[in-house]
């Protein structure tokens, strides 16, 4: 066995930090994203904003840590590991919001977010009042964000489905917040009825962005808790890995498109079904 010395001693280890919630029955949030890290092969960090009460049936109560404990939790980690990316995912109140903005003030890596604003059962997990927080503290500092359609809609301030409409909003987001280099807006909520799903990459060009889809056949599975969680930190994981915001989308929608089908034979629980992260296979 060899033995670290100075002149031998290893290079440090990247790290990602992932600020979010948990989830009790192991599908969503912070749990999803360490399993995602894991499986992917980076190393994972975590703070926790919120404990929540859920299971695969739904959320029944969330419960918002300590502004300053959240802050603290994210303070360490960046004093000790060498984090290159922060996935944000559920911070559940204005407090949180703006004490995660403080971290990010300081923090000059890449921000991936994932504006969780309810929960797919309908539950409210960021109160309309903390929007204009959100805006000013998260999305001024995102490099990268993941909303679903509709979490996009609200961010937007659209209510349509329009692609013109949709269009301009996405150029006013490249216009309003500077930092942003890519928004990836996920289609698993948009258009059910039809038989594929479509995510799309919009990409920060000169003179304004470019679009990049990826396209995949809907399955037939209630194994979908939690595919957000995932979708996101994979895009971390792949963009810590390649440098590359679009290698890391196609990554990202090959690796959740192969745990969608995995999964889709598992029962966990008696709602809708986590994700089998470990059931992945990495493709060489």
């Amino acid at each position: 066995m060899t033995v670290a010395t100075a002149e031998n001693s290893p290079p440090p280890v990247r790290a990602i930090l992932s600020i979010a919630g948990s989830d009790p029955s192991g599908g969503a949030g912070i749990q999803a994203d360490l399993k995602t890290f894991a499986t992917l092969g980076v190393y994972g960090a975590a703070a926790i904003t919120c404990v929540t009460v859920q299971n695969t049936t739904g959320v029944f109560a969330t419960h918002p840590m300590d502004p300053e404990i959240v802050k603290a939790q994210a303070a360490k980690v960046l004093a000790d590991l060498e984090v290159s990316h922060i996935k944000l995912g559920m911070l559940g109140d204005g407090g949180i919001v703006r004490a995660v903005g403080e971290v990010l003030d300081s923090f000059s890596g890449e921000v991936i977010c994932d504006p969780i604003l309810r929960s797919s059962s309908g539950q409210i997990l960021l109160e309309d009042a903390a929007l204009v927080d959100f805006k000013q503290e998260i999305m001024a500092h995102a490099t990268a964000l993941t909303p679903n359609f509709r979490e996009f809609q609200v961010l937007a301030g659209i209510s349509g489905e329009d692609s013109e409409e949709i269009l301009a909003a996405i150029a006013k987001m490249f216009d309003t917040y500077l930092r942003l280099a890519a928004i990836v807006l996920k289609g698993g909520h948009r258009r059910e009825d039809e038989p594929q799903v479509v995510d799309t990459l919009f990409l920060r060009a000169s003179g304004g962005f470019k679009t990049i889809e990826s396209r995949r056949e809907r399955l037939k599975t209630t194994n979908t808790h939690g595919t957000g969680c995932t979708f996101a930190s994979a895009l971390a994981a792949g963009h810590q890995k390649s440098g590359s915001w679009e290698i890391a989308f196609q990554q990202s929608c090959d690796y959740l498109d192969q745990l969608l089908r995995l999964s889709a034979n598992y029962r966990i629980g008696h709602g809708h079904g986590p994700l089998i992260h470990h059931l992945y296979q990495k493709q060489e």
